[in-house]
């Protein structure tokens, strides 16, 4: 049996789209419920609502549109890898996502943030810094509800994610 996993998520993105935040590769729950940050106890959510000063919708479609109408953006930098279970320690054999056309395509992304280590490392060795050119970029501390080395509370993960703010429609 392979452990092959296909990231099925689109990147959230549009024309009016500042912020980029970058994942390494959706949890098992989020490509079963083909939504970004579904697992309900990842920090992203709450973190947004915190950022734009609304309530998160239940509904995933309302969520989305109200990332677009902050100018916010979502996009993996992994496309497809081996995986045993949704832990970014166990990514194995990442083929990244072709962010050279994705930036060109989208010239209005001002900063693009790192949701964790993973996303970064990833994305510096398969695709280069170089390809952000004179974008500002920020490996954030990760949104994710596994505890791991370096694990901040959720409000210093806030404070943190709080730098996005000046870019935002």
């Amino acid at each position: 049996m392979s452990n092959e996993v296909k990231n099925v998520l689109p990147p959230v993105v549009d024309a009016s789209t500042k912020v980029l935040i970058v994942g390494s590769m959706p949890g098992k729950l989020s490509l079963e419920k083909q939504q970004y940050y579904g697992n309900p106890r990842n920090h992203f959510w709450a973190i947004i609502g915190q950022i734009v000063k609304r309530t998160i919708p239940e509904d995933y479609k309302m969520r989305i549109e109200l990332l677009k109408e902050n100018g916010i953006g979502l996009w993996d930098t992994i496309e497809s890898c081996e995986r045993k279970g949704s832990l970014d320690a166990a990514i194995r054999n990442e083929k990244p996502n072709d962010f050279k056309k994705f930036f060109k395509q989208y010239p209005n992304i001002e900063l693009v943030l790192f949701n964790g280590g993973k996303a970064f490392e990833v994305f510096k060795k398969h695709i280069g810094v170089e390809v952000l050119d004179e974008r500002a970029y920020q490996k954030m501390p990760s949104t994710s509800p596994i505890p791991g080395k370096n694990i901040k509370s959720f409000d210093e993960k806030l404070a943190d994610w709080r730098v996005m703010q000046s870019y935002l429609t």
